[in-house]
Order: C-alpha cells, then structure tokens, then sequence
C-alpha cells in the first residue's frame, strides 16, 4: 500500500463480522496490515453496536483516520469518536455527485432529511472531504444546504499494472483464445445502467463493423446482463460480444494490453479508475463527458470524449476507427505520459496527511486507520 511505502504503518477497521472467515483470508491477502472487523453490520445503513466502542478503546492509538463513504453509520461513529481529539478526513467516493439527485429525485428527499441530521455534521466537522477531481471539487454536495466543509482534491488513479505485459496478455487470451487475432473494444467495470452499457450496446451495433469484436467484462450486480445479451441478439451482433464477467490480476490487466481501445460511455463517475488503468498500459479510452476526469485527458490528447448519448458513443467509435495509425502511436504515448502526471497515486497519501496536520516522517509514532 502506497501509505506503508511512505513509513506508515496502517490499519483498517471494518463493519464484517468476526466470524466472517473467508472475508477475512481474502483481506490478509489483499491488504497487508491489520484487519479489524467491528460488525456485523445491520442493513443497508451498515449500523452497528460494535464499531464506536473499538473506535473510542482505539482512539488514542492513531495520528490520522480516513474515513471511506457517506451516507451510513460508520461516519456519525467516525464524528462522535473523533472529531477535536483526531484529525479526520472523508472520501466521499463520489456519493455526493449530484447526478444522483437527478436521476433519483424521491431519494434525493430522504437523503436532504438525513444530511440536516446527520451528514453535514459529519463532514464539516471532518478535517477535509477529499474529491478527486476538478470536476467533483466543483460539484460535491450540489444542491445540500450548510456546506461548510473543506474540499481537498488528492491525487488519485491506480497503482498502475502488476506483472509482465507480455504474459498478462498471454493469460486473458488463454482464458478467450477466440480473441487472440480479434480488434476489440474493451468496456470493464459494472454492468450497471449508470455505465452506459446499453448505449455501448446499441452504439457497436450501429457502427456496423464487421472486424471489430466488444469485451464486457465486469459484475452483473443488478441481473441486466440478460435483458442486454439478448438486445445484442437482437441486433444481430451477439457473435461479436464477449461476455466475461470480473476479470482480476493477470487477465484483468491482459485484456487491457489485449485490446484495441478502451470505452466507457457512462453517466457518472467520480473518477473512473478503469481509466487510469487503461493510461497505464498505454490503451485510448473512448469516454463520456460525464467522467470527472475526462476533459483533463482529452486536454492532454491521451484520449477521446463524447456527450454520454447513444450518438455520442457512436462517434466515439467512429472517431478512433477513423485513426490514422501515426495518429494512435501519438495518442498511445500520450495516454503514459497523463497516467504519470496526474494518475499514479505517488502524491496522494501526502496531500492527505498535509491536510490532517501530520508529518510524514522515518518513525512515525502512531498509526493512520482507515
């Protein structure tokens, strides 16, 4: 983890339940530092009687606390625990986007009862609500009364690809040996209506191109792939879709260095770290104008941006069809050159810790939680 690389020691509190065993192996897996589970969590608030008295037992214990989410208990536990005796910070993950106030005006209503009781206390008593991009810093909390809080824009992207690229390829087309001489588009994330995936959908169809395959890969977390497979039989391009669910390690980052391009046509994103992937490993992302960060990559020509319509995502299609390849091969080292500008994570952990009032140092004394 970035923030050990830099001498800090690290701990991470959860809302799992002590039991959870195989939750906690794939934690000691993924995060090398201590895993606390203060669950179980309670429906979809996440309460639970556990978390605030670990926190208090534990307070004195740490220097800084990142707090991770909005909109459920753990952050009115983070305020009652920490505010005025540890800094805190918030990172709202783009869960105060006002895209959703738009797209779920009913929600919206319950949400502004809970920000007047909760929520803004929460935040304004954080030491910073950390966004990640110009676009968020400008919008965060649009439409939400008592607005108090400081914004703070950290450095934000991806660790960049584990592994030789040369076998992470190998290792997704062994896995889709039917794409070993295809061009392809690669869409991965969630198959969720917020990432345009029937856009995509209907957009490939119409761009009509025979020697061009699509990749969806990502979690059906709301059960849509169906209804979407079978709009693409529909369509008549079932046969030049492939269809593979979350990807991880080697064949996740093989099918970045696999495809031709990458695409994501969504209606919202706080971030979007698929993008950042997609610059690491030197791919184009064809993307929406409603990724955050999506104005700074095509300012620095490392990629292509349209509106977030089915016309949009047609020209997105068409635009890098269209492509000379003199123009890709500039374009290609221009996606590493903005990855290492403004993605690679390497300035984030001290943006955060300037703004908590600590001093990154060789022996820090305590511990940052998460």
């Amino acid at each position: 983890m970035t923030h050990q690389k830099l001498g800090w020691e690290v701990e991470v509190a959860t809302l799992d339940a002590p039991d959870s065993g195989p939750l906690q192996d794939a934690y000691q897996h993924l995060l090398p530092c201590p895993v606390h589970p203060c669950g179980p969590a309670i429906g979809r608030y996440g309460f639970s009687s556990h978390l605030e008295p670990w926190l208090r037992a534990n307070r004195n214990r740490f220097d800084g606390v990142i707090v991770n989410g909005v909109w459920q208990y753990h952050g009115v536990a983070a305020r009652r625990v920490f505010a005025g005796h540890v800094p805190y910070a918030v990172f709202s993950h783009g869960m105060l986007d006002p895209y959703f106030k738009r797209r779920f005006p009913l929600k919206h209503l319950k949400k502004l009862v809970y920000w007047t009781l909760k929520e803004s206390r929460n935040l304004n008593q954080a030491h910073a609500v950390c966004v990640t991009s110009q676009e968020e810093y400008r919008t965060v909390a649009e439409g939400f009364p008592f607005r108090r809080f400081r914004r703070l824009l950290v450095p934000y992207g991806s660790a960049g690809p584990e592994g030789d690229p040369k076998e992470n390829r190998a290792a997704f087309l062994a896995a889709y040996p039917h794409l070993a001489d295809q061009h392809f588009l690669l869409f991965l994330g969630r198959i969720h209506p917020k990432k345009g995936c029937d856009l995509l959908i209907e957009a490939f169809a119409r761009a009509a191109l025979s020697d061009l395959h699509l990749v969806m890969a990502g979690p059906d977390e709301v059960g849509w792939s169906a209804e979407l497979q079978s709009r693409a039989e529909a369509l008549g391009i079932a046969d030049r879709i492939t269809w593979t669910g979350m990807l991880r390690g080697p064949q996740k980052w093989g099918a970045f260095y696999a495809a031709s391009a990458f695409i994501l046509p969504s209606h919202q994103e706080n971030f979007g770290i698929a993008v950042a992937d997609a610059l690491a490993c030197g791919l184009i992302p064809l993307i929406s104008d409603k990724v955050n960060i999506a104005p700074d990559v095509a300012a620095d020509g490392a990629g292509l941006m349209e509106t977030d319509t089915q016309e949009g995502t047609l020209r997105l299609i068409e635009r890098f069809q269209s492509m000379t390849d003199a123009e890709r091969e500039t374009m290609q080292s221009a996606t590493l050159a903005c990855y290492r500008r403004r993605y690679s994570l390497t300035d984030a952990p001290l943006v955060i810790y300037r703004a908590l009032g600590l001093i990154p140092g060789d022996s820090p004394s305590h511990t940052p939680t998460q």
